[in-house]
């Protein structure tokens, strides 16, 4: 009896356990791989909430040795988020992710008679061929940009570079500037929905024996995709030696006090209105604003920003006056890697005439038009993208479907692992300036998807 009594009480063997366990077990038989990742999450969820409540601390002192060994659960037990999964739901989403669509499938399969066999592959077969036809569908309607809207907006963006050029020139002569250009997905062929962004790149000349960059895992910050760009031999060449150390801040060169010296120059001193008339462009620039953009409307109902951005090519490094998205490392400069990985995936795509980029191009469009992705970066696509090509080398345009299903199971284990490595430097986490609530929100959304993959394409 004791025995009895003591078996009851044991948290793994209670009723309701067996009850989920069973309805989970058997999920995959009622209701199909569709309905038995959604139902799967759903009472996972319920499951966990029945757990933590049977096995609520007794004490403080239980209470914080339990929320140390589960660091991305909730503080307590008590008034938890529910966007926020914890580390058990993670550790079970992602074993689903892997065994749903494989080891499942693969069972049935074998366990099948041949003619049910072929009914699978049958099945399986149309449902990709959906997918895909629905994919090239939303690619011709909603991604790719009318020629002549991309053409008003690159030529719209060369007037004004050639204004800013002209008047920079001519007020400081003395400034040195290597000639500017213009940059950005728009001139890739990769920019979609609408023709409404694009970056003046503004390269900086500075003398090598002044300036020294530090990379940022070698500082006290320690973050990797960073720099520091310090000023040297201070001894032989005082301050004002340079153009540049008036932008000195501690010592280092601030990308911050640089935005600001350049947004002065642009904003207070340029006549935007006239010359907006003489070109026939309505130009102003945004204010408030991080980076020194310029919203320029081209047409009745287009507009176009162009992001200011002072640029620093030290050998192989190319940084960029972009801030930390939560405002932080300020005097930091940002490694840009958007040139080498956009070449990288073109040339990829050039060698085998693959579907590479035209599946880059339905991602950013998905993110672009639903408000939840918007945080998800054309970098960070295009990295799990180029990540997706070294697993698997066929990327022939009739294969969209499996690599576009691909690309978004891959994108959900790197954001359960909260870790995206750059192609081009594995120590960058090209997920650090996203929260960790933020990174949950977007797996947990982009995992629902997966049983029914068209919802991203409702616009």
């Amino acid at each position: 009896m004791a025995g009895m009594g003591e078996g009851k009480g044991k948290k793994g063997d209670n009723g309701v356990g067996n009850a989920i366990d069973f309805v989970l077990s058997n999920a995959r038989l009622v209701l199909g791989v569709g309905g038995a990742a959604v139902l799967g999450i759903a009472t996972l969820a319920v499951k966990r909430m029945y757990d933590r409540a049977i096995s609520a601390p007794s004490s403080p002192s239980k209470m914080d040795l339990r929320s140390a060994k589960q660091s991305w659960e909730e503080p307590s037990w008590i008034g938890a988020s529910p966007r926020l999964l914890s580390r058990d739901m993670k550790v079970n989403v992602s074993r689903s992710l892997q065994t749903l669509s494989t080891t499942c499938e693969a069972d049935a399969l074998k366990d099948a008679s041949p003619s049910k066999k072929a009914q699978m592959d049958l099945k399986g077969a149309r449902f990709r061929l959906s997918i895909q036809d629905k994919l090239f569908v939303y690619y011709r309607k909603h991604v790719v940009i009318p020629s002549a809207e991309v053409s008003r907006a690159k030529q719209a963006a060369l007037d004004i570079c050639a204004e800013l050029r002209n008047f920079i020139h001519t007020k400081l002569p003395d400034m040195p500037l290597r000639d500017m250009y213009l940059s950005g997905s728009l001139y890739d062929d990769l920019q979609v929905i609408t023709a409404d962004h694009v970056q003046l790149m503004v390269p900086l000349i500075l003398e090598k024996n002044l300036w020294a960059t530090i990379p940022g895992e070698e500082t006290i910050m320690n973050v990797p995709g960073f720099w520091l760009v310090r000023r040297e031999n201070l001894e032989y060449f005082p301050r004002s030696s340079s153009h540049w150390d008036r932008c000195i801040v501690g010592g280092y060169l601030s990308p911050k006090v640089m935005i600001d010296t350049f947004d002065k120059l642009l904003s207070g001193t340029i006549n935007w209105p006239a010359i907006g008339s003489v070109l026939d462009l309505i130009i102003r620039p945004v204010v408030p604003s991080e980076t020194l953009t310029l919203e320029v409307q081209y047409d009745t109902s287009k507009k176009l920003f162009i992001d200011f951005l002072p640029l620093l090519v030290m050998e192989d490094t190319m940084l960029i006056a972009k801030p930390h998205r939560n405002g932080r490392y300020e005097n930091m400069w940002r490694q840009s890697f958007r040139t080498a990985e956009t070449a990288k995936l073109r040339n990829l795509d050039k060698g085998d005439r693959g579907c590479r980029c035209c599946c880059l191009k339905i991602l950013k469009a998905i993110c672009k038009s639903n408000a939840p992705l918007h945080k998800l970066t054309a970098s960070q696509l295009t990295n799990v993208i180029l990540h997706s090509c070294e697993k698997e080398s066929d990327w022939a345009e009739e294969m969209l479907a499996d690599k576009f299903l691909l690309v978004l199971k891959e994108l959900i284990t790197y954001l359960e692992q909260g870790f995206l490595p750059c192609c081009l430097d594995t120590k960058v986490n090209l997920f650090l300036e996203l929260t960790e609530e933020e990174i949950d929100e977007l797996g947990y959304m982009l995992y629902c998807s997966l049983s029914e993959p068209e919802t991203l394409l409702n616009t």
